[in-house]
């Protein structure tokens, strides 16, 4: 039987809620006057930036993620700030040279991140160690996140033996990364029971409702033995987010498990977030649709978002009606390509091969570049070998690496800072640039815009100093 212990909670409303719910539109002005209200709760963490805030943030808001993440730095004096980070592919899609990677570790760290969250959407060691070496030599906080799916390969030895691989990394402590929704509630209790036979990290289960079950699923974990839950305020939760932090809080409630949190506070910052919501439903940004319960993922493991991407996809060709033949597709695509976790990158270049085999009439009679890329070894090792006759009608007689992807990438910094030297009036510039290099410099020029409207001189001022 597990050791019963108060359990503890990681606030995901200022990050992954809004990425589930609202494309990640939350902006700084709507999180700060909240932010001395979540600093008195007494939350493990609050996980604030990373996964695709940063890109959003550039893109769509006009907004310096790096900025942000000072500002709530400066707001939460006595919790700590958790952070999403894509092992080698950082915040971006592709793998960034070592250089890069630790660079973007150093600063994150040095702007106020304690807990770095990394993960590899193949669970491919190699393509996290280099993260977790910098969060270490940081004095960060590096937790392994193991994207948790199905498949014959994906049993509870696979498990034990992450975890003890990820322990033998120097990791600080593990993550079930459930980004799907499917694991389930008696499943949890055994997964759980496995690595804390296997492992002494400390065990955090991070998982979506997308299929209706999480809240379950925290409660057999809870009792199994899970330290850590992440959980969402209840105006952003539920739904393709997390389950709500005040029912997690109710739920153990005079139990060993009690997390000690008060519900008097928690409802007054769910009051705060409401009308966020209310305004995310009046505008349309907040769809209904993501906030119901999808039973399919279950039946085809395919995330909420994909679905939705999937059906976009469909429809731009006019041919909804081979939906239900893509889904039947995509489990033999998975297949195909050595059953990899569906997580960004690999569900989009799953599922767009998935929708090009079923328009074509044949099967990867066109492949897309990241399907080449995958085939060719590019990501990582999968758990699984590719289907060799798949891979050579994609990839013909090109021979795929086996390596590391990133020990074939040249040192990148030295690059980058040239580029950006024009617009460049912090360090950080450098690594928004790295990672998304037109989004950057679109958001450079709008910055130096907006600094000349204010005071044709700062522009100007800037660029000699700038405070970190």
């Amino acid at each position: 039987m597990a050791d019963k212990k108060p359990v503890k909670i990681v606030e995901t409303v200022l990050r992954d809620a809004h990425q589930s719910l609202i494309a990640t539109r939350m902006t700084t002005e709507q999180m700060l006057p909240i932010v001395d209200k979540m600093d008195k709760v007494g939350y493990y963490a609050v996980e604030c930036w990373g996964g695709a805030t940063f890109d959003a943030s550039l893109r769509f808001l006009k907004e310096d993620p790096w900025d942000r993440l000072r500002k709530l730095r400066d707001g939460f004096k006595n919790t700590k700030l958790q952070m999403l980070f894509r092992g080698q592919n950082i915040l971006g899609y592709n793998h960034y040279p070592d250089d890069v990677v630790e660079y973007f570790v150093q600063k994150s760290i040095a702007n106020g991140i304690d807990i770095i969250r990394i993960f590899d959407c193949l669970n491919d060691i190699r393509n996290l160690q280099t993260a977790v070496n910098a969060a270490i030599k940081e004095k960060g906080h590096a937790q392994v996140a193991l994207s948790y799916t199905l498949g014959d390969a994906y049993t509870l030895d696979y498990w034990m033996d992450m975890a003890k691989r990820i322990e033998d990394m120097g990791a600080h402590s593990i993550c079930i990364k459930d980004m799907a929704g499917l694991l389930l509630p008696y499943k949890a209790q055994e997964l759980v029971e496995a690595l804390k036979s296997a492992t002494s990290l400390p065990v955090n289960l991070h998982t979506h409702y997308t299929s209706g079950v999480a809240s379950m699923t925290y409660l057999k974990a809870v009792e199994a033995g899970v330290d850590i839950i992440d959980t969402a305020m209840s105006p952003f939760a539920l739904g393709t987010s997390q389950p709500a932090t005040e029912v997690m809080v109710e739920t153990f409630r005079g139990t060993p498990y009690d997390t000690g949190l008060d519900q008097k506070l928690l409802a007054e910052i769910a009051d705060y977030f409401m009308p966020q919501r209310e305004a995310a439903l009046k505008s349309g940004l907040l769809n209904p649709r993501v906030l119901g319960v999808n039973i399919k993922t279950l039946l085809y493991q395919v995330p909420g978002g994909m679905l939705s991407n999937l059906i976009s996809q469909l429809k731009e060709q006019n041919a909804e009606d081979k939906y239900i033949d893509v889904l039947k597709e995509i489990p033999q695509v998975r297949k195909d390509m050595g059953e990899p976790p569906l997580v960004t990158p690999s569900s989009q270049i799953v599922g767009t091969q998935a929708v090009f085999n079923v328009l074509m009439g044949e099967r990867y009679k066109m492949a897309t570049k990241e399907t080449k890329a995958l085939l060719s070894g590019q990501y990582g090792q999968t758990v699984k070998p590719f289907n060799p006759e798949i891979q050579k009608k994609v990839i013909g007689d090109t021979k795929p690496i086996t390596c590391r992807p990133a020990d074939l990438l040249p040192p990148g910094l030295p690059e980058f800072e040239k580029k950006v030297a024009q617009y460049k009036i912090q360090d950080e510039d450098v690594l928004s640039y790295a990672l998304f290099p037109q989004v950057a410099t679109d958001f450079f020029k709008y910055r130096e815009a907006q600094m000349t409207k204010v005071d044709p001189g700062l522009a100007d001022a800037a660029t000699k100093s700038y405070p970190v």
